[in-house]
């Protein structure tokens, strides 16, 4: 009984109770690792920020060359199409225009037999006819921009027409006219009729004119 009533010591900190198993020259082994740790303000984590601040300007710079690389060839790639598909429409504009001029010789060819045409007995008039087939033939290549000009009555432009005849004016229709006339020659007659694609004349109007 008198174990039972004997005082428990008090445990000690931890220097004064080394761990089970560890030699004196372990702990005094540590103890100096401590110190050093202590002196040299620990281990050094200020470094880590800075190296990951210099990483990220690196990708932000990385990435806006990377952008700038692909605007610029976005840029160029829009001028690439651009430049593609106005080569192709003239292209399609010279085909068109080269189709068109040499239609035309058909088209004088059938304004030449409709004005030669005799009207034949219990039968339609091949004038008429030809009129026709021609007008037809003009509304079709009128789709592609086709226009016909010169006419009898409008002012000689020598842009638009080529004057093979000229007659002189009368002495009376000047006078009588002077006012409402419009000043220089007038077309007197359509030889052969032009045409022009679009703004573009493929051929002037053979015409004469007066005055």
């Amino acid at each position: 009984m008198s174990g039972a009533d004997e005082p428990i010591e008090p445990v000690g900190d931890e220097e004064a109770a080394p761990l089970a198993g560890t030699s004196e020259e372990d702990l005094e082994a540590l103890r100096a690792f401590e110190a050093a740790l202590e002196e040299e303000g620990g281990p050094d984590v200020a470094g880590a920020p800075s190296e990951g601040s210099a990483q990220l300007e690196q990708a932000v710079r990385e990435r806006d060359e990377y952008l700038d690389a692909l605007r610029r060839l976005q840029a160029e790639f829009d001028n690439y199409r651009k430049r593609v598909a106005r080569e192709q429409s003239e292209l399609l504009e010279r085909a068109s225009q080269g189709l068109l001029e040499r239609l035309l010789p058909v088209l004088d060819a059938l304004d030449l037999a409709a004005a030669h045409a005799k009207p034949v007995a219990g039968d339609q008039d091949e004038a008429e006819t030809l009129g026709r087939i021609s007008a037809l033939l003009g509304d079709v290549l009128a789709k592609d921009g086709l226009e016909r000009i010169g006419e009898a009555g409008e002012q000689f432009d020598p842009t638009v027409h080529d004057a093979v005849l000229h007659v002189p004016s009368e002495h009376g229709e000047d006078e009588a006219g002077a006012d409402a006339a419009p000043a220089g020659p007038i077309v007197e007659d359509v030889l052969r009729p032009g045409y022009r694609i679009k703004g573009r004349v493929l051929r002037p109007a053979m015409v004469k004119v007066r005055g």
